[in-house]
């Protein structure tokens, strides 16, 4: 890699890329900087934008990413969570656990709101924790609303303005199933944050996040009564309260992303497990019959979550009614309209691009050349495609485990070589003659395309040099 090349990278900040490119080791997905890596999934990213419209314009919209494991289903919901926080979206974020279910006693399914409002993030506070500033932002812009008008900050008729005007943004909030109270903690909110009660503004923080087991201890307190409290039974119409509110404060509306749904899947009590699918099936309903305006669900899972008739969201008939494929729905046919994306397999172009990109930010990071060239890239690429079932099972997860493997030992080992890091699992194939590393491959290379003949393994499409690699 020529020093040249380098001058056409953005340049990354320290902070984002360290951590990003520690995540890809780990194998897990980077919760900052994920635009830097994001090849391919243009047609899925246009069809969660399109949602993103859609909840914008008031409606209300639910999606299910399915794909194995490693495929790329977090680190698509989070590319579209930092696109969501772009556009002036609210967004939040939780993975199910055994202790965070969407259905469940004992807090279970309480803790997932909990977890949402933990990392509740706008565009200012795009690392969660962002509920007080989103109030304050609020109230503050209330404020100049009024000031702008003439009256003096200090005087009683600014106070009776902008009371008049929390009332009313709120007002409509009200008829929302638990918006008597949410509106009235809120407005408890505005009144602590002027009169710099920081108590009362605390009391009303825990009571939004959901962190009073009972209506005594939340009215000890606030100092008031309440007549319901946040908990495992109504989590859900509060989550419906902020997307409304949402756009109530000047935002576009709420973005909730809750990934490992597969915990859902392990759930062995049968009772349970379709309590919880139960309650998938109420936000399918609401968010596509215009119950819940300004939500946006995204929900992320393996295709046996999705399709197990015994145990899966196929097991429950109202679901799988609603969210089994088409008898039209032929195999090499795309319908990303549908409220099921399957993740497609990356095509070698695109791993090869992935593989390209990280090598170009790890010398960016280090400020020195990993020494790798193209040509030993496709051939990496093919030692990948090698193993048996690689050509429609490989994931980015496990290949770029493997290749910043690679990356750290030659630059902690100066004397190493490509071939010797690699050699000892594999015999390399010569990349080919100049200019062309592969042969060109088929357009398919999803979960039904050919398998290579005559145990040849499947090649790299074709040579890249470092500028066709758009960074």
């Amino acid at each position: 890699m020529e020093s040249t090349e380098q001058n056409d990278i953005p340049q990354v900040p320290r902070r984002i890329l360290t951590s990003l490119l520690a995540s890809v080791s780990a194998g897990v997905v980077p919760r900052a900087g994920a635009p830097y890596l994001a090849i391919g999934r243009t047609d899925e990213i246009s069809a969660l934008l399109s949602d993103l419209e859609l909840v914008n314009e008031g409606g209300g919209s639910m999606r299910f990413l399915i794909g194995r494991y490693g495929s790329g289903k977090s680190f698509l919901m989070q590319l579209i969570r930092g696109y969501a926080l772009e556009r002036g979206f609210l967004a939040a974020d939780a993975d199910l656990s055994p202790e965070r279910r969407l259905y469940g006693s004992g807090g279970s399914g309480v803790a997932t709101y909990r977890e949402l409002m933990k990392n509740l993030a706008s565009k200012s506070s795009p690392d969660g924790g962002a509920l007080p500033r989103i109030l304050a932002r609020w109230i503050t812009g209330l404020q100049a609303a009024v000031a702008t008008e003439g009256l003096p900050t200090e005087g009683e008729p600014f106070a009776a303005e902008l009371n008049r005007r929390v009332l009313s943004a709120l007002q409509e909030l009200e008829f929302l199933v638990g918006g008597f109270d949410f509106a009235h903690v809120i407005t408890a909110y505005y009144r602590a944050y002027t009169d710099g009660d920081e108590l009362r503004k605390s009391a009303c923080l825990r009571w939004l996040r959901g962190e009073f087991s009972t209506k005594t201890e939340a009215r000890q307190e606030l100092g008031f009564a309440v007549s319901v409290i946040i908990d495992d039974e109504n989590w859900y119409d509060f989550l419906k309260l902020w997307a409304a509110a949402a756009r109530t404060m000047g935002y576009r509306g709420l973005v909730v992303f809750i990934d490992e749904c597969v915990n859902l899947y392990k759930i062995t009590h049968r009772v349970s497990r379709e309590n919880n699918y139960e309650k998938i099936l109420a936000m399918f309903n609401d968010t596509l019959q215009g119950r819940a305006p300004g939500l946006a669900l995204i929900l992320a899972g393996t295709p046996q979550f999705l399709e197990d008739t015994r145990r899966g969201l196929f097991s429950y008939e109202a679901l799988r009614s609603r969210l089994c494929d088409s008898r039209f729905a032929l195999e090499g046919f795309k319908n990303l309209i549908g409220p099921v994306i399957r993740l497609r397999r990356l095509s070698d172009d695109e791993l090869f691009a992935l593989i390209a990109r990280v090598t170009r930010l790890y010398a960016q990071n280090y400020g020195r050349d990993p020494g790798i060239t193209p040509e030993q890239m496709a051939q990496f690429l093919q030692i990948c495609l090698r193993r048996a079932g690689a050509d429609s099972m490989i994931t980015p997860r496990e290949m770029l485990r493997d290749y910043m493997t690679v990356l750290n030992i030659l630059m902690q080992n100066p004397d190493a070589t490509f071939g010797q890091v690699v050699g000892s699992a594999v015999t390399l194939t010569p990349a080919g003659g100049a200019g062309e590393a592969a042969e060109e491959a088929g357009p398919d290379t999803g979960p039904g395309a050919a398998a290579p003949q005559d145990g040849q393994p499947q090649q790299a499409r074709r040579h890249y040099s470092p500028d066709e690699i758009d960074i």
